[in-house]
């Protein structure tokens, strides 16, 4: 069964930046049409970016121009590079396909302080 794990994150101040890893676990499945997303306190999960299988990437308004969605070539490993993050931007983030085909992972927490 193909667990995903989720890290990178942790406490960071405004401004600053992080580089969050999804990988899978327990299968050689190709990692295509992904998604990063997040959860903040007491709000819905909300998808932030995604990249297809061809490459084509997107980005939810509020973190166009700051976050970066990139995948190794081997498709097994996706990441999102977070620059000039706001104290908005903290919340749980996971990853998932767009059809979030997998269970959910853990995520990683990430916190930023104003």
């Amino acid at each position: 069964q193909v667990q995903l794990v989720e890290s990178g994150g942790g406490l960071v101040q405004a401004g600053g930046s992080l580089r969050l890893s999804c990988a899978a676990s327990g299968s050689i499945f190709s990692l295509n049409n992904m998604g990063w997303y997040r959860q903040a306190p007491g709000k819905q999960r909300e998808l932030v970016a995604s990249i297809t299988s061809g490459g084509r990437t997107n980005y939810a308004d509020s973190v166009k121009g700051r976050f970066t969605i990139s995948r190794d070539g081997a498709k097994t490993t996706v990441y999102l590079q977070m620059n000039s993050l706001k104290p908005e931007d903290t919340a749980v983030y996971y990853c998932n396909t767009l059809s979030v085909f997998y269970p959910w992972g853990q995520g990683t927490q990430v916190t930023v302080s104003s």
